[in-house]
């Protein structure tokens, strides 16, 4: 797929929480073809501290919007410059990068998609992209407390939602893996990004039911091209740069079950 450096206007920016920020951003032409589980390296001006662009989930395209959507959890100096951002500014940003998750061929197929944390980011496009071929997507999402679950009534809009808090605040108590949902029901694929263990736990789930899963490496990335090797993950196949042969990697690649 072909990659583009472009000069994308803010349209609008969103403070959801003291730490996550929704920037909607558009361009004077239609944006590029992007899919699900990809991300953008974005150019972070304004920070003496950040040389290097930070990677970004692709959140969700609105294509009768024009808009790329980015929810971007400010961690560090960079992210939260990124934060700072206002309407008008202009942003850098290289895309699309990395490969992303299979869509099912089917709108039959029950898939069931899994994020913690800001792990949710990629999931919102997926979900979409399921329910525009006739699909509906289960969502399993999870995060610490209630006041950190990220816009919930946004993927309610899309499919179903169950819902874990590890201080049972809303939904389940735990993690996502001990949702009851899990033992209630099969499905034929599943898609996770979040935090490591997390995933871990979801690929554990899926080697013992026999289901089909993908994962969303969040290895450290630098350029997003697989030239400055900052991203490898020791596979099956050997070492990959997840930036560029990820970040979507399906289990049965990965050494975690060996």
């Amino acid at each position: 797929m072909k990659k583009y450096c472009l000069d994308l206007t803010v349209k609008s920016v969103e403070h959801i929480n003291e730490k996550y920020v929704l920037i909607k951003l558009t361009d004077e032409n239609p944006l590029p073809e992007m899919m699900p589980g990809q991300f953008v390296e974005v150019q972070v001006d304004g920070s003496k501290t950040t040389f290097l662009r930070r990677p970004i989930s692709i959140h969700n395209v609105d294509r009768e919007d024009n808009t790329l959507h980015l929810l971007i959890a400010c961690i560090g100096d960079g992210t939260r410059q990124l934060g700072t951002l206002t309407v008008g500014a202009k942003v850098n940003i290289v895309l699309p990068l990395g490969n992303g998750f299979t869509i099912p061929e089917s709108a039959d197929k029950k898939h069931l998609l899994v994020g913690g944390g800001v792990g949710v980011a990629p999931l919102m496009y997926l979900g979409r992209k399921i329910k525009e071929m006739g699909g509906e997507p289960t969502f399993l999402l999870g995060a610490r407390s209630k006041k950190e679950l990220l816009l919930i009534d946004e993927y309610e809009k899309i499919g179903r939602v169950f819902i874990t808090t590890e201080d049972g605040s809303e939904g389940e108590k735990g993690f996502v893996t001990n949702h009851s949902i899990l033992s209630k029901e099969s499905f034929d694929l599943i898609s996770t990004c979040g935090p490591k263990p997390m995933m871990m736990a979801v690929a554990n789930y899926a080697v013992k039911s026999g289901t089909n899963c993908e994962v969303s490496l969040e290895n450290k990335m630098a350029c997003g091209v697989g030239a400055c090797l900052c991203c490898v993950e020791d596979t099956l196949d050997g070492h990959v740069c997840v930036c560029k042969d990820g970040p979507v990697i399906n289990i049965k690649k990965l050494k975690w079950q060996n």
